[in-house]
Formats: C-alpha cells, structure tokens, sequence
C-alpha cells in the first residue's frame, strides 16, 4: 500500500470516517438503547443490585463506574498519548481501543445484574466506555497529522456530519428492532391455551408480554450491531492512516512520565495568564454539570418519567435522545451567532443560565411532554456550550506553538470534571433514592460557573498571582 500524502482527499476521507465507524456507540449505547435495557432488568419497584459487596441503586452503580471509567482515561491518556508520539505507533494505540469497545459492545448481550454475574457485565461496560474514549484520543491527536492548518476545520466538521448521520442511521435501524420485533423474525406468539380459553383482556396481556420479551431480546442484539459496525468500518481508517514516524526508540521511565510533565508545565504556565486561568476555572465547574445531565439524562427519563408501558417508554426516550442531537446542531449554530455579536463570555453566562433552569425544570417535570420539552431545550444548549467552551479556550490561548499541551490540559480537566461530578450525582442518588435530587443539586455548579465567568477579565491580563 502506498503512503498518502498529508493533505490528500483520500487520507482526509480516512481519517473522517472513524467518525462514522465509532459514533453509532455513543448513540445507541451510552445514550440510548443501552440505559433503557439496563432499566429493564430491574423489574421490582425498589431498583437495586448487589455488586464489589455492596447494595447499590441501579442507578447509582451505573453512574459510579462511568465516573471511575473516565478517571482511569484522564490518568492514562496523557501517559498512552506521550509514548506513542515517542515511539511512533499511534495507530496501534487506537486499533487496540477500538476493539476493546467493539468487544464491550458486543459483551453486553450477555449483562445480567445476577450477583455470579455482575461484575464480568460491569466489565463489559467498562470496556465500551474506555474503548470509545480511549480510542478518540488518538484519533484527535491525528488531525494534524494529516491536515494542513487550512483543512482541519473543515474535516473535523466532515467527521461529525459523518459520525451523526452513521450513528442515526444505525439507530433508527434498531430502533426499528426493538419497536417492530416480528418484522425480524422475533416470536411474539403466545400459548394456544391464552388464545383459547382466555379473555379479550387476559390475550391483549399475554400478546403484550411476548412482544416485550422479543423487544428486550432486539436491544440485545443492537449491542451486536454497535460492536461490529464499529470495528468492521473502521478498517478502512486503519488501512489508510499512517502508522507514525518509527524512532526506534525504547520506553523509558522518562517517556511514560513525560505527558504528565507536559501537563505540570501548563499548568504552571496558567499562573501567568489570568484570564485563561479564570475561564479554565469557570469551565472545570459548569462543564462537570453538564457532561454529567448528558450522561445521566436516558437514566433519568427511564426511571422518573410517567410513560405508562414498556413500548410508550423506549419509544419516548430513544425520540428524545433524537430531538437533542438534532436540535444540538441549531444550538450551536446560534449560540455562535449571539457569541459573535454580544462576546464569548456573555453568551456563556446566558447558555449557563439557561442550564439552571433546567435543573429546576427536571426536578418538577413527572409527564412525557415535560421531557420532551426538556429534551428540546438541553440540545438547544448542549450544542452551543460544548462548541463555544472549546472555542473560547481557543481564543484565550497565549501564542504559542504546543498546543497539543494546552488542548490536552483542557480534555483532562473534562475528564477529571465528569468524574467529581458523576460520583457527586451518584452518592446523592444513592443516598436520598431520587435521581431528582441529585439533578436539583447541579444547579449549584451553574451558578458557581456564571459567578466565575464574571470574574473573567475581557482583556488578556498577565498575573503571578
């Protein structure tokens, strides 16, 4: 095979099109089809498990492993990312990812809450969220690589058009599954004995079970799908992504460490920069709120939500995780609008408040209209915050060549934010029995990230305090 050249259409549509292969698992998996399975193997009214010896909230436990899922990337990332720049075989690191996440995802099938079984259905979580993130690491760390300054925008943004449309197109078509099971051959037939000597109400009953049953087995199979979507398409990234500049060298101590340094060195830079350092405060604070609504929110429509049947419930929610992602896209398009007329800090003061709101809103909405109204006003604002997050820390920057350092700083500082703010919203859950709680209690962390915002200088202002 010949090497592409940097900047070839073909190398950018490689490189693109990881986006298509891995997104369809935070679709149908971590926002999706995946909480409404795990809520369903819990059919008594009081939701918990046994697991590492303890009792836990259904909910809660799912949250405290997502929380410690994402401590275990921010630790090791920077260290993976440091050694396969040193060695040059990055592309090593992301296949191993990637079938890491590709096999959690088909692992699943087998999840069970029983306690023989728990802990191996926990790992397997665990590898599809690690697998995904892990993976995306070294995957961003390609971009310039193998774009030119003047291409990557406009690639990057092709690798999400392509990651939505995929990851929507794979959905629906398990959406398709689960909703429609005797379309694909699933059994919803019920015993002649029912259908026989049974009542209207009794057969309805029984018909309703089976389909059920059938819709429970089609989400196990779209865990299949994901994982092998996922690592059947990525091949023809990895066919034509370049390896990485062999240097021969061997993994030292220093090596393994030198990420963490480069971390240390930013950190130390910040002491200089008062008004990046400021913003990067604001933004460790509001961001663990909101990753943290984004990951917990299917859970928290499956369990406090009135839909009335199993079917009403799947359906309601899988349409909801479809108005955020839609809506998410107008919400960043306006959101840089208004950022570009009234500055960046204003607008994310107001998408803030915005978010506070909702806090109030989640805690008393009970019917499925509330959620859908939610649902509509968190893309909205999920859209526009994590863009114009990423780009005002951008424009903070100071000039300097290693941005790699600044922008790895910034992804660990997400990181480390999710995982405070899942443990904290999981103790609440796990300690009060409401999800509602611990969603009322985040309000807190957006009214902490406006008073910082303020205190954001509007013009670069050099400080050693």
């Amino acid at each position: 095979m010949a090497v592409l050249k940097k900047g070839s259409k073909k190398l950018l549509n490689a490189w693109a099109f990881y986006d298509w292969a891995n997104s369809v698992y935070t679709l149908t998996i971590a926002s999706s089809i995946f909480p409404i399975f795990y809520s369903s193997l819990f059919v008594s009214e009081i939701k918990t498990v046994q697991a590492f010896r303890f009792e836990f909230k259904s909910t809660a436990l799912i949250t405290f492993v997502t929380a410690f899922t994402f401590l275990v990337v921010a630790l090791t990332s920077p260290i993976l990312s440091g050694i396969a720049d040193y060695v040059g075989n990055k592309k090593h690191f992301l296949k191993f990812f990637c079938y890491v996440g590709s096999a959690g995802c088909i692992g699943l099938y087998w999840f069970d809450i029983t306690p023989e079984k728990i802990h191996l259905s926990l790992l397997f979580y665990f590898m599809g969220l690690i697998g995904y993130w892990g993976s995306l690491v070294f995957y961003n760390s390609y971009l310039p690589d193998i774009a030119f300054p003047e291409q990557q925008d406009r690639v990057s943004a092709k690798g999400f058009s392509l990651g939505y449309l995929g990851s929507v197109l794979l959905l629906v078509f398990n959406l398709l599954i689960v909703m429609f099971p005797e379309w694909f051959g699933f059994d919803i037939s019920i015993s002649n004995a029912i259908t026989q000597s049974g009542s209207e109400a009794e057969i309805n009953v029984a018909l309703k079970a089976a389909k059920d049953l059938a819709s429970f087995k089609a989400m196990k199979i779209s865990f299949i799908t994901v994982g092998v979507w996922w690592a059947l398409f990525s091949q023809y990234s990895f066919y034509y992504l370049p390896k990485g500049v062999s240097s021969g060298h061997k993994v030292t101590k220093a090596v393994i460490f030198n990420g963490l340094k480069e971390l240390r060195a930013v950190w130390k830079a910040l002491k200089l920069n008062l008004r990046l350092k400021r913003y990067l405060y604001a933004f460790f604070v509001f961001s663990m709120a909101v990753q943290t609504i984004m990951l917990v929110a299917v859970y928290f429509g499956e369990e406090e939500i009135s839909w009335g049947g199993a079917s009403e419930k799947t359906m309601g929610l899988i349409v909801s995780i479809l108005v955020i992602q839609i809506v998410a896209i107008l919400g960043a398009y306006l959101t840089s609008k208004a950022s570009s007329k009234f500055g960046n800090i204003k607008t994310l003061i107001v998408v803030n408040c915005i978010w506070m709101a909702l806090c109030f809103y989640a805690y008393l909405m009970k019917t499925p209209m509330d959620f859908y109204i939610a649902a509509g006003f968190v893309g909205l604002v999920m859209g526009g915050v994590q863009s114009l997050a990423r780009s005002t820390y951008s424009k903070f920057l100071p000039e300097t060549e290693d941005t790699t350092s600044y922008f790895s700083f910034y992804d660990v500082a997400e990181k480390i934010g999710i995982v405070i703010g899942m443990v904290i919203f999981a103790f609440i859950d796990q300690i009060t029995g409401s999800m509602r709680n611990g969603i009322l209690f985040l309000f807190i962390f957006f009214l902490a990230g406006i008073i910082l915002l303020f205190r954001v200088p509007r013009k670069k202002i050099n400080s050693s305090n």
